[in-house]
């Protein structure tokens, strides 16, 4: 498996696209081309064609030939069945949103909102791959099995809108196929998660010193204490003016509150308070962008990852 492009190069992939959150967190995601998602569905059917051919040719050599095997043939036409519908809702219901091709393009299945994969979406986009994909195909190669007593030109209508239908990805700017549409999902480009550089890079304290303060590292243990909810507000903490430092003491006892919650051993100076809280919210947004790109979320600090 390949690991997840970066930022930078997702960007050069397409342009990003806000996806803000209903606690507010605004996260961004490049929309996945056309071109890697026929990759990935060309590497997830050469995949499944492996599996069939490895499963034929087991039988084969364990029965000695499938001609007089009836029961044979029901059973490889089911698993034929169960391949080519439950391989894409298999791996996409339990690999964050990646077949095993999505996930060498580098691409993955997300819910248009920003929100959990849900089961339901996922299978709902991939039954409407039957229509999109699979009967266009009968439509180009056998159109007699579809429609044995159709006139040329019905089957010549019926097989261009079909072909619309599979080519549905070419012709709107989020790259959405029928199934898309239909389940509210959306494939994006699966980047490295890399905190967005609002909140700490365009502002700096009055009384911050000039000379760098000290760093504080943070284990994915304690950072999984907070979610979306307590990122917001500390945000806006850290947003709000201080005219007359009527905010230094509501900061400082944040600060302690959240030394206490992730049981940090170290004691923040006062003077350090505001660049601890602000470490602990790139920190924090940089965690939660990386979980949610996976497809895990957490509202607050009473939620489980969903």
């Amino acid at each position: 498996m390949s690991a997840a492009p970066s930022l930078a190069a997702a960007r050069e992939r397409g342009t990003p696209r806000p996806i803000v959150t209903p606690e507010g967190v605004e996260l961004h995601f490049v929309v996945a081309r056309a071109g890697d998602r026929l990759a990935a569905f060309l590497l997830d059917s050469i995949f499944i064609l492996v599996a069939l051919t490895v499963l034929i040719v087991g039988t084969v050599l364990a029965t000695g030939g499938l001609g007089g095997s009836g029961w044979l043939w029901a059973v490889i036409f089911l698993v034929v069945f169960l391949l080519q519908n439950f391989y894409f809702i298999f791996f996409e219901s339990r690999g964050r949103g990646m077949t095993p091709g999505k996930r060498r393009m580098g691409i993955r299945v997300m819910e248009a909102d920003g929100g959990t994969l849900t089961a339901s979406a996922v299978v709902v986009r991939n039954v409407m791959r039957n229509l999109e994909v699979y009967v266009p195909l009968a439509a180009l190669t056998s159109p007699e099995l579809l429609w044995p007593a159709a006139p040329g030109w019905a089957r010549f209508l019926s097989s261009i809108w079909l072909l619309v239908l599979a080519g549905m990805p070419l012709f709107n700017r989020r790259r959405l196929r029928v199934g898309d549409m239909v389940a509210g999902t959306i494939v994006v480009v699966a980047p490295q998660a890399v905190l967005l550089g609002d909140l700490g890079s365009d502002r700096r304290l009055a009384d911050e010193p000039a000379e760098p303060v000290a760093r504080w590292r943070f284990t994915e243990k304690q950072v999984d204490v907070y979610g979306e909810y307590e990122l917001q507000v500390l945000e806006d903490l850290l947003r709000s003016t201080d005219p007359a430092g009527g905010q230094r003491e509501t900061r400082r006892a944040v600060a302690q509150r959240i030394t206490k919650k992730i049981r940090w051993k170290e004691q923040i100076p006062a003077r350090d308070t505001e660049a601890f809280l602000l470490e602990f919210y790139t920190a924090l947004r940089a965690r939660l962008e990386q979980k949610l790109l996976f497809g895990r979320r957490k509202k607050d600090k009473f939620s489980a990852d969903r």
